[in-house]
């Protein structure tokens, strides 16, 4: 309920405060929760300096989490000048002027914190999830940052955040498949000159143009505190929250006034053809964009009602037309709002033998079916509740509900948004439908996108016929002149790291257990923040029980579990699933196969009988079986273009080898996936579905007593003779050695380099293990990270770490690394993993150590997705309760003597797999010059035997 100015400070006064406590500090509002409504509570102040201030108060956990949002992206750049605002994100990690370099990641990290920021076309936001005793310096740290940075942004932080973010792009965009779609579109949809007609993270050429003078001035202008709003949620309170944000943000000028920008749609007369070439696909894809609305218009909430019923489910006509009838593999159709416009975006990726003018055909032709089927009452009705389902689950965790606070203040000046958006799309119409799909989809002109594989033989949908028109564009004025950066002064030293109080005491989640007769073991625990159950149903087995000779059966039967069952058909399952906000889905893992149920507590016993159904009368039906199948294939195919997916099995095949059934993808490959029958997969279901290999997770606001009945249905499982293999040690490698799968023309490196290892232990060997190369290559502020990307800038991150499962484990360094720089990042992994190994950690890395994974565990449980991960992790391995007492205690007394003898043992890179997947040509001449033996192999492993 939203209360006036005058009744809030009625409440101010009430909580013991006063305007003069907090200066000229304004509460502009206060909006409690009443009961179980759907509303984010939280306070609203602005200081001033025009910083807005908004708390939101949850004290279900120790955790507190800080955003600062400047409402600033990419929407406020010029031509020739593309990416600041993304450049300026990374630049606000380097430092001020009373924090050191890489000191911000490296603080929130000893406090048991989180961190980063992201950028978008209309906002940039920067975050810290911490433990709550660590409010003070999140602020501080933020707050340095808005008002101290300039002078300590030096030329050398400024190349070194330019070479990483070109190494983003490459990754992210360049060198990924389809990853240059929105580029293309985005500069075909929009007018030249548009501010949404480049990405956020700019072309390569402006990064190159840009100096340091440049990125200061977008500092200076967009970066004042009037254009930002502090918002902080969690363990905390206004009064506390808002004598800190005076502290360390009130003296901070003023920066130059901000206003909105005005909306921009384009209009389009007729459709664009456009097309590119793509590098890294096998499968052409077809795009058609269409403009729509900005977000917060009127017709934006009937428009996202209409893409899902368009195509968002098996019982709609683009499912129908094009996945069902195996016209594509992939057809999706989304609308999207941004500030100043919006895009209606259809996306089909084709089986072969499919042109992509017959695949817009068909697109058209599914326009009309849609509108000849008509919408239900029914259809409408399911969409909302899967709606409002949604909301309630994106209010599990504080950081969801503060970045929402975040944007809604931003956009629209109104935190208060959440009961306006959801009463919009609970009063959608079928007519509200239908209006917005006559309004700006039928027949109107669109981007229409062929996206091509390098081979020459897919031709576009049509020949492109538009060319960008850069005539009518007029430059705008200057808005960065005369600015000048003025600092703060205080009467405080600001200098002075602030202090922390006591580390809040965490609380495990209470757990329950039980077993039914049957073997089937269920552990769980209540939690009331949501009312909502999260349940799920693992059986062990998964890709281990799959024949050599058809690896990816365990994935296909999974996948055949998504399908019809015996009293409804998969379109039918999903409308009733929709009907009561549920999800059900099905997984499979190189150890289980995972049935696993999110509900709405009050529709619980419905959603439990589809599970049931689910799991116990699922129907294999041959057509879709060749579906998925053939789907699966080219899926598999299609991975084979993506560096990192082929460095990932080429790695593992490298451990395992080709005799292991872990050696493969969970996909398994092109070859194993098509000897595979129906028949198997049946038999698969059959057979090894079996009680006592069974464990069921429960999180939820529901307590056992009541639970328990609900899953009387597990009785009827069985016990089977499922024989789990026993799995052979890894291979092992005696020698170092350099093996390379040619990628050609790949602008980026995949490195891994790695051994075999330990297997799972949480409070053993491999638990430390873990703690000794958290300074090494585990944390944001590790060697091997700093290095590799804060100093070098080779790459976009690069971690190293021990992956440990029952039996076995493995240690794995990599990154993606910009080819050039292939060799020398080789030559940085193999250093770093050698001295670390020699000279163990100092003094500092172990206090740092200690310090931030010591402090974690306020994150660990917070949702109640991280609840269930929790109680899975016990169920798994059989831990006992106490076992995080335990590993508590290892932190805090393991030695420095203690880590450093586990890395003589443990790091052992003379006897590593170095594999580097790239483009060979480029590399290999480098890579020789190392002094390893090189090994070609293929993308599956495979030795590559020279010609004579």
């Amino acid at each position: 309920m939203k209360k006036t100015i005058l009744t809030s400070l009625f409440s101010a006064l009430l909580l013991g405060l006063s305007f003069s406590a907090f200066g000229q500090t304004k509460l502009v509002e206060k909006i409690d929760r009443k009961g179980s409504e759907l509303v984010i509570s939280y306070e609203k102040y602005v200081l001033p300096n025009g910083l807005t201030v908004i708390v939101h108060e949850d004290h279900s956990d120790p955790v507190v989490h800080v955003d600062v949002t400047y409402h600033v992206g990419s929407g406020r750049e010029e031509i020739g000048k593309s990416g600041f605002a993304h450049f300026f994100e990374h630049m606000m990690f380097q430092g001020s002027d009373n924090v050191a370099d890489e000191e911000h990641f490296k603080l929130v990290t000893e406090a048991g914190g989180t961190l980063n920021g992201s950028t978008n076309r209309d906002r940039t936001n920067y975050y810290e999830t911490v433990p709550s005793n660590q409010l003070e310096v999140a602020l501080w740290l933020e707050a340095d940052r808005m008002g101290f940075l300039l002078d300590a942004v030096t030329q050398k932080k400024f190349e070194i955040q330019r070479a990483t973010v070109k190494n983003e792009r490459g990754q992210n965009y360049d060198n990924r498949p389809y990853g240059l779609a929105g580029e293309v579109t985005s500069k075909n949809l929009y007018p030249y000159g548009h501010p949404y007609s480049w990405l956020t993270i700019g072309y390569v050429e402006d990064l190159n143009r840009v100096d340091v003078n440049d990125l200061k001035r977008f500092f200076l202008r967009w970066y004042g505190p009037n254009n930002a709003t502090l918002t902080v949620g969690g363990d905390v309170t206004a009064a506390q929250v808002v004598k800190l944000a005076e502290k360390y943000f009130g003296s901070i000028p003023r920066g130059p006034e901000v206003s909105n920008m005005p909306k921009m749609v384009p209009t389009l007369e007729s459709d664009r053809y456009i097309s590119y070439v793509d590098n890294y696909i096998r499968f052409p894809r077809l795009q058609m964009t269409l403009p729509s609305v900005p977000n917060y218009h009127p017709d934006k909430a009937a428009l996202d009602c209409l893409a899902s019923l368009m195509a968002q489910g098996k019982n709609t006509v683009f499912y129908q037309n094009f996945i069902k009838a195996q016209k594509a593999q992939q057809a999706s159709a989304f609308n999207q709002g941004t500030e100043l416009s919006g895009e209606f975006s259809i996306g089909i990726l084709p089986t072969p033998g499919n042109s992509l003018t017959d695949i817009e055909a068909l697109i058209r032709k599914s326009i009309t079916d849609f509108e000849a089927k008509g919408i239900s009452d029914e259809e409408v009705e399911r969409y909302k509740v899967q709606y409002e389902s949604g909301r309630i689950n994106a209010l599990s965790s504080v950081s969801g509900k503060v970045s929402q606070l975040a944007a809604y203040q931003t956009f629209t000046g109104n935190p208060n948004m959440f009961p306006v958006e959801l009463a919009a799309v609970r009063a959608i119409t079928k007519a509200d439908v239908l209006r917005v799909f006559n309004q700006y989809v039928k027949n109107k002109p669109g981007v229409i996108l062929s996206i091509l594989p390098k081979s020459g033989e897919v031709k576009p949908a049509a020949a492109d016929n538009y060319k960008v028109d850069e005539s009518k564009y007029v430059a705008p004025a200057d808005q960065y002149a005369g600015l000048t950066y003025v600092k703060a002064k205080d009467n405080f030293d600001r200098s002075k790291k602030p202090g922390s109080s006591t580390n809040p005491v965490v609380t495990v989640p209470t757990l329950w257990r039980s077993k039914l007769a049957n073997g089937v073991q269920i552990i769980g625990t209540q939690n009331s923040e949501i009312p909502t159950v999260t349940l799920s149903i693992s059986v062990k087995g998964g890709q281990m029980l799959d024949p050599l000779d058809k690896v990816g059966l365990a994935n296909l039967c999974s996948q055949m579990l998504r399908e019809g069952t015996e009293n409804y058909s998969a379109e039918a399952f999903e409308d009733e699933l929709r009907n009561l906000g549920a999800s059900i889905n099905v997984g499979v893992s190189e150890t289980e196969l995972t049935f696993s149920m999110n509900a709405l507590v009050k529709n619980l016993d419905k959603s439990i009988a589809l599970l049931e159904e689910r799991v116990y009368r699922s129907k294999f039906k041959e057509e879709d079986f060749n579906r998925i199948k053939q789907n699966t294939i080219r899926g598999i195919i299609n991975s084979s273009t993506q560096a990192a997916g082929v460095a990932s099995e080429v790695f593992q095949a490298l451990l395992y080898g080709k005799k292991d059934i872990r050696g493969y993808a969970v996909e398994g490959t092109e070859e194993t996936v098509g000897r595979i029958t129906l028949a198997d997969v049946e038999q698969y279901y059959r057979n090894n579905i079996s009680a006592p290999l069974t464990n069921v997770v429960v999180v939820g606001d529901i307590k056992q007593q009541e639970m328990l009945p609900k899953l009387a249905f597990l009785n009827k499982m069985t016990a089977k003779p499922v024989t789990l293999p026993v799995l052979k040690p890894l291979m092992q490698s005696n020698k170092a050695k350099i093996y390379i799968v040619d990628q050609p023309k790949a602008a980026q490196s995949e490195i891994r380099i790695g051994y075999d290892a330990l297997p799972f232990d949480a409070t053993g060997e491999y638990f430390k293990a873990g703690l000794m190369n958290y300074n090494l290559g585990g944390s944001f502020n590790s060697r091997i990270n700093l290095n590799l990307r804060e100093d070098k800038g080779y790459t976009y991150g690069a971690r190293s770490g021990f992956s440990g499962y029952q039996t076995s484990g493995y240690f794995v360094a990599s990154a993606g690394v910009k080819a050039t720089a292939t060799d020398s990042s080789v030559v940085e992994f193999m250093k770093e993993i050698n001295k670390f190994r020699t000279s163990g950690v100092t003094d500092a890395e172990l206090t740092f150590m200690k310090s931030s994974i010591g402090q974690r565990d306020a994150l660990r449980y917070e949702t109640g997705f991280q609840k269930a991960g929790f109680l899975n992790q016990i169920i798994k391995y059989n831990l006992p309760d106490g076992f995080t007492k335990k590993q508590s205690e290892i932190i805090k007394t393991i030695t420095k003597t203690e880590l450093n003898a586990l890395a003589k043992k443990l790091l052992k890179p003379e006897a590593a797999y170095i594999l580097v997947v790239g483009d060979k040509a480029l590399i290999k001449p480098g890579l020789e010059k190392l002094g390893y033996e090189i090994v070609e192999l293929d993308k599956k492993g495979n030795v590559v035997v020279a010609k004579p």
